[in-house]
């Protein structure tokens, strides 16, 4: 291992604007007022992104502790609104509670769940997500991508290897965008013995470099967790949060893509419906292009057009709070345009939905 010289040179107390540097994604806290630069610096070698990472030190114990209680208080909230929803009958999202909850009986029932069980309010991870992501791999708009998003979730973890084992960036969103943002990863970041832990969430935290609002980038594909999905019309249903439908509204925003980036869901062919009903779909709801299951790749021409940003007078004031993200676009957009966004209708959200902000 070659010898490191750490060099802190302070520096005048203002960032450029070019340099886009955010207090919140920095790994470690400077001082109200002050700013430093950190260079390090081998002598025989080239260090990788990780290495200085790991440098200013990873406390993956507690990461990851405080990812499992943060998944399981958002599971228990979104048990409390299915439940709530679900005895509504003219609730507009109760239709979707009941084709989320018989998928997930279902596939429980027939044992093609893998862990994480249950697989009740999660994106599930499914017997044979593997093969499905292997033939996922093989799309041409797979191979012909220079940098892919995907989904954190569980059953799309080897779609995020192949990326990364294929010389792809990889852009993965902070689960929830609690922590922050998106993380982009690439291979030469990597070691063959840090790469299969950078496909994990903890990996992504831990290996990733994180990105603001400010990145030029181009996503060239788009890879989302589903539920449920109609073959017929690349209808599709999540778990319930909502946060791929922000986290695709937001790439809209920064311009990494558009109408033509392709969107494609990894499921098993149990998730497959045929009663998602297009009319009920609201006008953030992403469709998706291209449907991989372990037998099968479906290309759905879907017809349901792609959401073109945030829709501010969808979102209620609690969900905005919950993100911090999201409230800063908002500032920015407000800020730009001179003009006050709208904001959708308040909600009562479950207490143990609440976010530490």
């Amino acid at each position: 291992m070659g010898a490191y010289v750490l060099q802190i040179s302070s520096l005048l107390p203002f960032i450029p604007k070019h340099a886009l540097i955010s207090r919140q994604f920095l790994p470690f806290s400077l001082p109200e007022n002050r700013h430093f630069s950190i260079k390090l610096e081998s002598h025989n070698s080239k260090i990788t992104h990780s290495a200085r990472k790991n440098d200013v030190g990873f406390d993956t114990a507690a990461y990851e502790a405080d990812r499992l209680s943060r998944d399981a208080e958002a599971r228990k909230a979104m048990a409390e609104t299915s439940q709530k929803e679900t005895q509504d009958e003219s609730d507009p999202k109760a239709w979707k509670w009941v084709i989320r909850n018989r998928v997930w009986e279902s596939m429980e029932a027939q044992n093609i769940a893998q862990f994480p069980r249950p697989v009740h309010h999660r994106i599930p991870n499914f017997v044979g997500a593997h093969i499905a992501a292997n033939k996922l791999s093989e799309l041409e708009e797979f191979k012909m991508a220079k940098c892919v998003k995907v989904n954190p979730d569980t059953p799309q973890k080897q779609v995020r290897f192949l990326t990364l084992n294929a010389g792809k960036k990889l852009l993965t969103p902070q689960p929830r965008l609690r922590t922050g943002f998106f993380s982009i990863l690439e291979s030469q970041m990597l070691s063959s013995s840090t790469i299969k832990e950078a496909c994990t969430s903890v990996g992504v935290a831990k290996y990733g470099r994180a990105i603001g609002l400010d990145e030029k980038i181009k996503v060239d594909l788009i890879v989302i967790g589903s539920v449920a999905v109609d073959p017929k019309t690349g209808a599709r249903l999540g778990k319930g949060e909502g946060f791929a439908e922000l986290e695709y509204g937001m790439l809209r925003y920064m311009g990494a893509i558009d109408d033509s980036t392709p969107i494609v869901t990894s499921v098993h062919d149990e998730q497959l419906v045929d009663d998602i009903p297009v009319e009920k779909l609201l006008i953030h709801d992403v469709p998706v292009d291209i449907i991989c299951t372990p037998t099968k790749i479906i290309c759905t021409n879907t017809p349901i057009p792609k959401p073109q940003g945030i829709y501010w007078d969808k979102l209620s004031p609690e969900k905005l709070g919950q993100i911090k993200i999201l409230r800063e676009l908002k500032s920015r957009i407000e800020r730009e345009t001179g003009q006050k966004l709208p904001c959708g209708p308040s909600e009562k959200l479950p207490p143990t939905a609440q976010r530490r902000r």
